[in-house]
């Protein structure tokens, strides 16, 4: 019984794990961005998907995913527009985004047809982006954008 008191105790001094490796190297590289980058959106073709449920990235989130983020975008200010980031896919993809503020952001089909679509305030700093699929391993072709104006 001793011992079972002190492992709960030590994962309660742990707190909340997290799935997902926001610090680990992005499977499709990172770029800086500032107000009125160009050319906007900002796209990056890669394969969707992964073998962890995005479900344990938060509530609401969907899908498979990849412990390392797809892409991390840096942003250098407040500018005066949202930031949108979206997918276009023929799968049925979903999207996961790590704020700056270390909030989760997740989306299905918010964008066309069945593509995600998550839009944020221009809060300076870090993003971590996962696009998922709905099929645990069976990475899909897609295209991330990241735009101040608009969404695809």
């Amino acid at each position: 019984m001793k011992y079972l008191l002190t492992a709960v105790c030590a994962l309660a001094l742990a707190g909340p794990v997290a799935a997902q490796d926001f610090n680990a190297s992005p499977n499709y590289g990172d770029i800086s961005l500032a107000p009125g980058f160009q050319p906007d959106p900002h796209l990056v073709s890669l394969r969707a998907g992964g073998s962890i449920s995005a479900t344990n990235a938060g509530s609401g989130c969907s899908g498979y995913i990849t412990n390392a983020p797809d892409f991390r975008f840096y942003w250098s200010g407040k500018g005066s527009l949202n930031i949108m980031i979206s997918v276009l896919s023929r799968s049925d993809t979903t999207l996961v985004v790590n704020g700056p503020n270390g909030e989760w952001y997740c989306d299905d089909d918010s964008g066309e047809d069945t593509n995600p679509l998550v839009t944020l305030g221009s809060n300076a700093g870090r993003y971590e982006i996962w696009v998922g699929t709905y099929g645990s391993g069976d990475p899909q072709p897609a295209v991330l954008s990241i735009s101040e104006v608009a969404s695809f």
